[in-house]
């Protein structure tokens, strides 16, 4: 015993400085003021940052997506009904402008005989269409115009539409001038003198002739009289056009 006390006391005194003092204790280093404010970092929170944003471009491009789709699916519905009211709607009444819808026989007939679409209130429309396709609607506008006139039995209302027709279709100045030749021009212009009912007779004979030989064999084979006719390319064409009008042709439409 005596000897651990003399070692532990001797152990003391060495650790003592020669002054007496104690040794002073060892303390930590001092941290620099940024190293205090510094706040650990979370591994986790840069993940977060990064994933947001890819997730919200990922939300939107969803959503334009669908908008894209929702879109087409409408175009496609509409386009589809478009098709179907075409192919529906041929003999609907509202194509013909209020006048009963033709019978398929009655379209058909139409491609056998000049005369007979023209007698139709509904031919003479659908040709009349035909001829707007072909810039010379003012064939059958002039021969509509005379048809009127001969309608009329007040000779001021006689003379009136005379020159209306005349300034209209006969004149060399209108742009809706219709082809005569110099014979049946001259013709009219005697006429005008004292216009009649019948001042535009051979002028009307010779544009019904000139549709009839000309715009109706392209009309019986276009696709739109093909179409409401029913039609295909493999079915047999319609027969021949009849032949040319003579004076004595009835060309008096039918109301």
């Amino acid at each position: 015993m005596k000897l651990m006390s003399s070692s532990s006391s001797a152990a003391k005194e060495s650790a003592t400085p020669p002054g007496g003092a104690p040794a002073p204790a060892p303390t930590a280093a001092p941290t620099t003021k940024h190293q205090q404010n510094a706040a650990p970092r979370n591994t986790n929170t840069s993940v977060v940052s990064v994933r947001r944003p890819f997730s919200r471009m990922s939300s939107h491009w969803t959503t334009v997506i669908r908008r894209i789709r929702k879109s087409l699916a409408v175009r496609n519905n509409h386009e589809n009904g478009s098709r179907n009211k075409d192919s529906n709607d041929s003999l609907d009444p509202g194509k013909w402008d209020g006048d009963p819808a033709p019978s398929l026989e009655e379209i058909r007939c139409w491609g056998k005989s000049f005369d007979r679409l023209m007698r139709s209130s509904a031919g003479r429309k659908l040709f009349r269409d035909f001829l707007k396709c072909e810039y010379s609607e003012e064939n059958i506008l002039f021969w509509l115009a005379c048809e009127e006139l001969k309608k009329e039995s007040n000779p001021e209302a006689i003379e009136e539409k005379a020159r209306f027709i005349y300034e209209d279709y006969i004149s060399i100045l209108s742009p809706k001038e219709v082809s005569l030749d110099s014979k049946v021009r001259e013709t009219v212009n005697q006429n005008m003198v004292v216009p009649t009912t019948r001042t535009f007779d051979e002028a009307q004979l010779q544009i019904y002739t000139l549709m009839h030989r000309d715009s109706y064999p392209r009309f019986v084979n276009s696709p739109l009289y093909r179409k409401l006719a029913q039609l295909s390319n493999g079915d047999d064409k319609p027969d021949r056009p009849d032949p040319t009008p003579s004076a004595s042709t009835p060309t008096k439409a039918s109301s």
